[in-house]
């Protein structure tokens, strides 16, 4: 045989090699596209007193001791929002930026789009820390308006208030009195109200109740979460406006009746 019959015979052998691997690749199916392993998560903030929609402003408020209120504007972090799974695993959401800024004079700020991307899989509870820790609690670490605004004065404890929820009630001469309903850092007085000898973390853990979910591939899951006004107020201790007065930044006993009281001021709503 020749060397160019040998040439013709590699040259055929090879293109029938190639037609046949072409084939069998034009046969296989294409695999599926790997679906996203993981979901988003938004919370709405809604304000509301009786399960009704607050209408600011205006006295037409009774709460458990009998004092008639109005509500002017409410303001406050939450932080540390952690999602329990059912293996007993944790999950805390933006890590980095966990504390969000909560005012009912400003829209914007009723929306809490998280970050992070949750793994599919089912969870049984949602839990975050209201107000702030002592390790994050940390002055001028907020340098623009709103968040600057809700400093707590240095010789008090420091870095920012829990809460600011401003109203009036009409007080024993039925007079309308101002109240500054504010949480933040307590303090211990040796001789009130110059002598501070120590302060007291009043944040406390918010287990909101019924709030299990299933995260699915791809979903974003929308949930309400309601403050009830009326519950600072009522539970387990029933508070007095005439016995505590408008202004209790100084006041640990009345910061600690309300938060307290703070165990089941928050609800879920999918």
């Amino acid at each position: 045989m020749k060397i160019n019959d040998w040439n013709r015979i590699k040259v055929l052998t090879l293109l029938a090699v190639l037609a046949g691997v072409f084939l069998i690749s034009s046969c296989e199916t294409n695999p599926d596209p790997v679906e996203d392993e993981f979901g988003k998560l938004r919370f709405s903030f809604a304000h509301r007193i009786d399960g009704q929609a607050i209408v600011f402003d205006d006295m037409q408020y009774i709460n458990k001791a009998g004092n008639n209120y109005l509500v002017n504007e409410i303001q406050y972090f939450i932080s540390d929002v952690i999602l329990h799974k059912n293996d007993g695993g944790e999950l805390m959401l933006d890590a980095w930026e966990d504390i969000h800024y909560v005012d009912t004079d400003l829209e914007n700020t009723q929306i809490y789009a998280f970050k992070d991307e949750i793994p599919v899989g089912n969870y049984n509870k949602i839990t975050f820390t209201f107000g702030i820790n002592e390790q994050k609690n940390q002055t001028l670490m907020f340098v623009n308006p709103p968040e600057s605004f809700m400093f707590w004065p240095e010789y008090l404890g420091g870095g920012y208030h829990y809460m600011k929820l401003n109203g009036k009630w009409l007080d024993t001469l039925n007079q309308v009195s101002p109240f500054d309903f504010h949480l933040g850092i307590g303090q211990i007085y040796h001789s009130f109200p110059d002598s501070i000898t120590g302060f007291i973390q009043n944040y406390f853990e918010v287990e909101l109740p019924n709030s299990s979910f299933e995260m699915k591939s791809g979903q974003t899951l929308d949930f309400t979460i309601v403050l009830n006004v009326e519950d600072w107020f009522q539970s387990p201790t029933v508070y007095d406006h005439n016995q505590w007065g408008g202004d209790i930044m100084q006041t640990q006993e009345a910061m600690k009746v309300a938060c307290d009281n703070g165990w089941d001021v928050f609800s879920i709503e999918k």
